[in-house]
């Protein structure tokens, strides 16, 4: 499913969450929705999801807005960091509601991953801990099969092991049947490596989308001597730089071989290090 983001902006009384964002996601792939508290994340996928409407500008699914639109929001499942499920049902009901909603549930898939998180399903949700709620969400998720699913910070309180699973088990859903999947999370560094594309927004505007290996190829860090690395990159899109001990980092959009053949250390950046340094700069990228 096409998603048109045009113009899109959101107020909230005096404050802006969105600020005439505009995009276009073509195909189905692993999004990677990036940026720090506040930055506008969780307004854009509410509004995404038909659950509020835009201030201005607007968001179209294959030409139509979300919003009241019951043939859009079957394809659609949003999974919250908290409060996705009535607390007084049971987690059969819960499934069971679900299975009825998206026309494409599988319940074959929903009663493994039961097992694999060991739910009881007779159990109300109000009973559940936090990570068997999260759990209990990741697998409405994933079972929904809905051609557009996000995943908004989906594995609060899941320790380790648990969040490997889902990210394992994520992917080789994805490999069988490819949907457009929308992961917004700040545990970057544990599933950067999922992401086929990258949106960052900082303060209610976008200021990266890139595909994740292209990010890979045209960000590097440059280390050296203070003299030899300012001297490198004073024609550079410089993104961030660091000193210490008369040497310095400096995060770059350019070609690390320039800088090899310069005598410079050359290494990749983590994408997490990328979105705290597109962040923390007054303009955008």
């Amino acid at each position: 499913m096409k998603i048109e983001v045009k113009n899109l902006s959101k107020r909230y009384k005096d404050h802006e969450a969105l600020k005439n964002v505009s995009f276009t996601l073509d195909e189905p792939k692993i999004y990677g929705l990036l940026g720090r508290n506040g930055a506008g994340k969780t307004t854009f996928m509410n509004i995404l999801s038909g659950q509020i409407l835009a201030s201005g500008g607007e968001i179209l699914i294959d030409g139509e807005n979300p919003f009241d639109n019951q043939r859009l929001t079957e394809s659609i499942c949003l999974i919250k960091e908290g409060d996705n499920f009535k607390k007084d049902l049971k987690i059969k009901n819960v499934l069971k509601i679900y299975s009825y909603f998206y026309p494409k549930w599988d319940q074959e898939l929903a009663d493994e991953l039961i097992k694999e998180y060991n739910l009881n399903v007779n159990a109300k949700v109000k009973a559940l801990s936090k990570g068997m709620e999260s759990a209990l969400g990741i697998i409405v998720g994933l079972a929904s099969k809905a051609p557009i699913t996000i995943f908004d910070e989906p594995y609060i309180g899941l320790d380790a092991p648990s969040r490997k699973r889902f990210y394992e088990i994520l992917l080789e859903e994805y490999q069988m049947e490819k949907r457009t999947i929308i992961f917004s999370t700040h545990l970057i560094d544990e599933v950067s490596l999922l992401f086929e594309e990258v949106l960052i927004l900082s303060e209610g505007s976008l200021v990266l989308k890139e595909e994740a290996e292209s990010i890979r190829d045209k960000a590097c860090a440059v280390s050296g001597k203070k003299g030899e690395v300012e001297k490198f990159i004073q024609d550079k899109d410089v993104l961030d730089r660091k000193q210490f001990a008369g040497m310095m980092t400096a995060y770059i959009f350019g070609d690390g071989e320039e800088a090899r053949a310069s005598g410079l250390s050359v290494e990749g950046v983590p994408i997490q290090e990328l979105m705290i340094a597109l962040t923390s700069r007054k303009k955008g990228a």
